[in-house]
């Protein structure tokens, strides 16, 4: 069942979506060679507490961290470590929940650690753009294929594919909520967007084959071939004025 939002609950998940966007941007800050990804989800988690508002991932499902910090051919859900050093050339893929007053935010990002090659920071910026082709066609009355065609057909023209095992999703008072918004699909197919819907789109892009798989941790999710992956993430609101995008920040 989809929840619509009135404007009492957005004015809520703007105050959580601006929280989430600043602690992803705390999170910038702290990425760098020799950083451990443990430090990362510190940095995160204090923000948010200080904001007042809970890491919606801590112990989410059982997940043991305030962010899910993945590395490289880690395409999401990567559990923080101390003894995962970040060095020179890696991308890390940053995805930050937090709640606030009843509300999340949900959003996620592809950072650089000191200077990448070509083919990371091109993944890195065709998974960013490729969420903004998705924006372009998200208004009352589209559809959810429309967004997915959007993802997809972007990625294509640059040989890459995007996951097909996870998804974005809605959200609001839970961090998944209905309805699913895979990033495939065809034009014209799928549930019509409505005025009050609040959803997380989130591009999964690799370099190379779509298949992932799980690692025995039960969380942390890798490319199948062991290529690069990004990850780009907002929280959107539907309104009559078009998308309004809940967890940027400047």
């Amino acid at each position: 069942m989809i929840r619509l939002k009135n404007e009492s609950q957005l004015a809520l998940m703007r105050d959580a979506g601006r929280i989430t966007g600043e602690a992803i941007l705390a999170a910038g800050e702290a990425i760098k060679p020799g950083a451990t990804t443990a430090h990362i989800d510190k940095v995160i988690k204090a923000y948010i507490e200080k904001c007042g508002a809970h890491p919606t991932f801590l112990g989410y499902g059982g997940f043991p961290a305030s962010a899910c910090v993945s590395v490289n051919d880690e395409v999401i859900h990567g559990i923080p470590s101390h003894e995962r050093v970040l060095v020179e050339g890696d991308i890390v893929k940053i995805d930050v929940g937090a709640t606030y007053r009843g509300y999340t935010g949900d959003s996620a990002r592809t950072f650089p650690v000191g200077k990448v090659s070509p083919e990371a920071e091109q993944l890195i910026r065709v998974t960013r753009e490729s969420f903004y082709e998705a924006l372009a066609v998200i208004r009352e009355g589209a559809r959810v294929g429309d967004i997915g065609n959007a993802v997809d057909s972007y990625c294509r023209r640059f040989g890459y594919s995007v996951v097909r095992r996870y998804v974005g999703h809605g959200v609001g008072a839970e961090l998944h909520e209905d309805p699913e918004i895979p990033n495939f699909g065809r034009a014209g197919h799928g549930i019509r967007l409505i005025r009050g819907m609040t959803i997380a789109v989130e591009p999964m892009v690799n370099i190379g084959t779509h298949e992932v798989y799980e690692m025995p941790d039960g969380w942390t999710v890798r490319t199948k071939d062991g290529s690069l992956s990004a990850h780009y993430e907002h929280t959107i609101a539907i309104t009559e004025n078009g998308p309004e995008l809940l967890t940027k920040v400047d």
